[in-house]
């Protein structure tokens, strides 16, 4: 069984059932192949490349690989978490409102994934245009570890970014957050991270699915109950994946701004959706979500 996911403080459901031994309990025999990917969009892909059969993406890059894959490549079958991305701005800008903006150089992840959808869907609700759309809002889609680079210079004057990148750029290089993404949702919150799955693979497989449910419900209550043990988790799964340590007060900051539960959003993934469709990146000829979860009674009943 393979799986994805992102070495985010919002992936800490996957990173904490790794580490733990949670998944491994659960799949018993199954040998476990793990990876750490840098986006959603490539995660997606990974699924539809047949390079792995579960992934943890943000509901943007789901809607988008689903949407093109004519509603047949890939299923929901959990939530992981909910937030867990803010707009930072520079410390000494005067950027304090939507107009603001104008004129400026703003950085998020990659094409199509959630940040991203969020951001310009920030824009053009304020009524205002990406450069390349023929608007003075410079955007840079470049992988997290870059934006932190570059923001440290001065090269951005602001950045929509996932956990634990934007409290880094706050705490290490005096940004400002103007605000976490989930101030400005309709019910202040929103899907960060689901868990989906190759159709092919959740059909053929799935009582391995059903295991790998139960242990990513078993994770996200442990991160609930152990807050500090789960932060010193992800500390040295970083640690490990990248060899850099994060400052504790960093993590802890932005687990604090997320909510770790495997309740599925329908109307917010929806929303997503629409923003997305309006930006362009779902084509032009409508969408349909109707079967976007997976659709065995019985997973409907382990995901309740």
């Amino acid at each position: 069984m393979r799986v994805v996911f992102f070495a985010n403080i919002s992936h800490a459901a996957p990173i904490v059932g790794m580490e733990n031994g949670y998944f491994s309990d659960q799949l018993g025999d199954t040998k476990i192949q793990s990876r750490v990917v840098d986006s959603g969009p490539a995660a997606i892909e990974t699924l539809f490349a047949n390079s792995a059969d579960l992934a943890y993406v943000g509901p943007a890059p789901f809607v988008n690989g689903y949407v093109k894959s004519g509603g047949h490549g890939i299923k929901i079958l959990s939530g992981a978490a909910n937030n867990g991305a803010s707009f930072v701005v520079q410390s000494d800008s005067e950027i304090s409102k939507p107009s603001d903006l104008a004129g400026k150089k703003i950085a998020a992840p990659f094409v199509g994934n959630s940040q991203d959808v969020s951001l310009r869907n920030y824009l053009a609700e304020n009524g205002l245009k990406p450069a390349e759309k023929g608007g003075n809002v410079i955007i840079y889609n470049i992988a997290n570890a870059e934006i932190t680079t570059i923001f440290s210079k001065k090269g951005i004057d602001a950045a929509w970014v996932p956990e634990p990148t934007a409290t880094m750029l706050v705490e290490n290089f005096g940004g400002k957050r103007l605000f976490q993404e989930q101030d400005i949702w309709p019910d202040k919150k929103f899907p960060s991270v689901l868990l989906v799955g190759r159709t092919e693979y959740v059909e053929k497989h799935p009582d391995i699915i059903k295991k790998w449910i139960l242990a990513n419900q078993k994770s996200i209550d442990w991160i609930n109950q152990n807050p500090q043990q789960a932060e010193s988790t992800f500390i040295n799964f970083y640690k490990k994946h990248t060899g850099k340590t994060l400052n504790q007060n960093i993590v802890h900051t932005s687990f604090s701004t997320i909510e770790y539960t495997s309740k599925i959003d329908e109307k917010a993934i929806s929303l997503f959706a629409q923003r997305a469709y309006s930006l362009g990146y779902l084509g032009r000829n409508g969408y349909n979500l109707d079967d976007i979860y997976a659709n065995s009674m019985e997973i409907k009943q382990w995901q309740n």
